[in-house]
């Protein structure tokens, strides 16, 4: 009955977002305890705090492209369309076009990197966010870096990652900016 349960939730994720969900559902049908652990994840991934919508969508953003050249970055794109984000910024975001967007968004672009980067230039803009959003937004931020990377190295790790694609942001398709 879970099971079914879960897959039905997939599945309208699928239609939802145009998304593949194959590799969650390989999890899901491995084993009801494997895809909980999963979902377990999924609490981490979609904390938002108290942040603004577009800083934690500028993190969001930037983090799964580090990793992604595709699917997991469109998804993401339509989750902050979604969310009110304005087009404008998220393509700016995705272009990483650091002039088109608001100074604290740029922080939140340029840290975001630098962490997955391991470059030690983070450690100022560290300081420069926490005195924006404190220690639970800094933590908020840390964890959308982190978890969003995690899911283009499942899928690539299951076999599903080898799409790459333009990003569309409303009928404008651009290819994701890295660093």
């Amino acid at each position: 009955m879970l099971h079914s349960m879960f897959n039905k939730m997939l599945l309208k994720m699928q239609r939802r977002y145009d998304y593949d969900v194959r590799y969650q559902q390989d999890i899901l049908n491995t084993g009801l305890g494997v895809f909980l652990k999963f979902m377990g994840f999924q609490s981490m991934a979609s904390h938002a705090g108290k942040l603004p919508t577009e800083v934690l969508y500028a993190a969001r953003i930037r983090a799964i492209i580090w990793d992604d050249c595709g699917p997991c970055t469109q998804l993401v794109v339509s989750m902050a369309l979604e969310e009110k984000v304005e087009a404008d910024l998220v393509r700016a975001i995705v272009d990483r076009d650091l002039e088109n967007m608001p100074a604290h968004i740029a922080l939140v672009v340029r840290f975001t990197e630098f962490v997955m980067a391991h470059n030690p230039e983070a450690d100022d803009l560290r300081e420069e966010i926490r005195s924006l959003w404190g220690e639970n937004g800094l933590i908020t931020i840390a964890f959308a870096i982190s978890s969003y990377r995690v899911y283009p190295a499942l899928k690539y790790a299951l076999g599903y990652g080898k799409t790459c694609s333009r990003v569309t942001i409303n009928d404008t398709a651009i290819p994701p900016g890295r660093a």
